[in-house]
C-alpha cells in the first residue's frame, strides 16, 4: 500500500537520479517511496526537462500557454508519442493533465489559458469536396473527430455534424444551403391540390374506367 506522507523534493530529486544512473527501475523506485510508478514517471519527465530544480522549486499551479497546449495534444493525436513522451518533450507536470486536455478538445469544449483566456477552434470554410474528403477519412479511421480536425485545421464540431449528416442523407447532407430558401408550393401549404393535379387524376380515372369496361 502506498504511503501517504508528502515526498520531499530532495528524496524525487535523489530517486530519479538514481533511475536515470541505472541502479533501480521505476517500480522499485516506486516501492521504495511509497508511490505508484506514474508519479515516479512524472518526476523522471520533470528532471529531463527542468533539471533538478524543476523537482525542487515546485511551483503550486504550473500555467501553460494556448500554443503549448494545441502543440502538445497536436503531437499526441498524430501518433508522435506516448502521453508521457509529450509530457517530457513540453515540460508538462502531470501526463493526467494532458490526458485532460486531449479529452476537452475531442469533446468541442474550450481549453482555458495561462492568460485567463480560452481557447476553442473556430469554424472553417470549406467546400463540398473538402468536406466529402474529411467525413471519408474520419470514417476510415473510426470517426476519430478530433485527429481530423487537427488534421484538416478545422473545429471539432464542424467534422462531428458532417459526419452525422453524411451517415443520414449522403453526399446531398454535405451541400451547404446556407442562403438558399426552401420554396413550397402553394397547394402544399395549404393542403389543397391545384387545377392540373386535378386534371391529372380524373384522366388516370377515366383511363382505369376503360380498363374495367374492356375487360
Amino acid at each position: 500500500m502506498f504511503r501517504k506522507s508528502k515526498i520531499e523534493p530532495v528524496e524525487k530529486v535523489k530517486i530519479v537520479e538514481r533511475y536515470l544512473a541505472g541502479e533501480i527501475g521505476i517500480r522499485q523506485a516506486g516501492k521504495e517511496l511509497g508511490v505508484d510508478h506514474h508519479s515516479i514517471r512524472n518526476w523522471i519527465s520533470i528532471y529531463q526537462y527542468d533539471g533538478p530544480t524543476g523537482l525542487l522549486n515546485q511551483p503550486k499551479n504550473k500555467s501553460y500557454s494556448k500554443d503549448l497546449k494545441i502543440s502538445a495534444i497536436n503531437d499526441y493525436l498524430n501518433g508522435e508519442g506516448s502521453l508521457q513522451d509529450i509530457c517530457t518533450k513540453y515540460g508538462i507536470r502531470s501526463h493526467r493533465q494532458l490526458s485532460d486536455w486531449i479529452k476537452v478538445y475531442n469533446s468541442g469544449g474550450i481549453l482555458k489559458t495561462s492568460t485567463g483566456g480560452a481557447y476553442m477552434k473556430k469554424a472553417k470554410n470549406t467546400t463540398l469536396d473538402e468536406r466529402l474528403k474529411i467525413v471519408t477519412d474520419c470514417l476510415a479511421n473510426d470517426k476519430n473527430y478530433g485527429a481530423m480536425a487537427l488534421k484538416y485545421d478545422c473545429s471539432y464540431q464542424q467534422v462531428r455534424n458532417w459526419v452525422i449528416r453524411y451517415e443520414k442523407m449522403g453526399q446531398a447532407g454535405l451541400e451547404d444551403r446556407r442562403g438558399h430558401k426552401t420554396t413550397v408550393k402553394k397547394s402544399q401549404r395549404t393542403g389543397k391540390e391545384g387545377p392540373l393535379s386535378l386534371i391529372h387524376r380524373l384522366a388516370e380515372y377515366e383511363a382505369i374506367q376503360k380498363l374495367i369496361r374492356w375487360t
